[in-house]
């Protein structure tokens, strides 16, 4: 009997673990409540964030997700607004989350510098124009970008679960 329990914990073990990873690369469903998606969903990466190796070489310092234009675009955290205008032909709001930072472009914002924010407000709409983004005609994309400091993140940590397996309490009553 004691066998057959323990291949059963095992085997619900691993099965727990395979979810987690699943879920970990796949959907955010189980997201930080503290961070969300900047545009409604569904949520489509066009590019991944590719941190170069020093932040004036070539890389990708954020990732693309696949909009359309005049989406609304949402504050993945609170905090406060600390650049909201045009910037290289793009309209780019910055919003500061203590040591965080989270860039958006390009919008069109309805926000102003020095506005607090909160999680899911709506800080502009989508825009059409100059696009890094290399996606068919009819789709936009929204440049979502992190920092610490200097540091390049991928803004997709925000969302990532960390799932933590705890032991079983029948299991250990039934070893007791």
């Amino acid at each position: 009997m004691w066998g057959a329990l323990r291949w059963l914990v095992r085997l619900y073990v691993s099965g727990m673990v395979l979810v987690a990873v699943v879920l970990g690369h796949t959907a955010p469903a189980l997201a930080s409540p503290q961070w969300s998606w900047p545009l409604p969903a569904p949520h489509i990466v066009i590019e991944q964030f590719k941190k170069p190796a020093q932040n004036w070489l070539p890389g990708h310092r954020g990732v693309d997700v696949a909009g359309h234009t005049g989406e609304p675009v949402l504050a993945a955290g609170s905090g406060t607004i600390t650049f909201a205008g045009n910037l290289a032909g793009r309209g780019v709001v910055t919003i500061s989350h203590g040591p965080l930072r989270t860039t958006y472009e390009p919008v069109s914002a309805v926000v102003s510098v020095g506005q607090h924010v909160n999680r899911g407000d709506v800080i502009g709409h989508l825009a059409t124009g100059t696009s890094h983004c290399s996606t068919p005609t009819s789709v936009t994309c929204l440049h979502w970008g992190l920092r610490r400091s200097k540091d390049y993140l991928d803004p997709l940590s925000l969302l990532r679960s960390h799932v933590r397996l705890l032991p079983n309490k029948t299991v250990h009553q039934a070893r007791g």
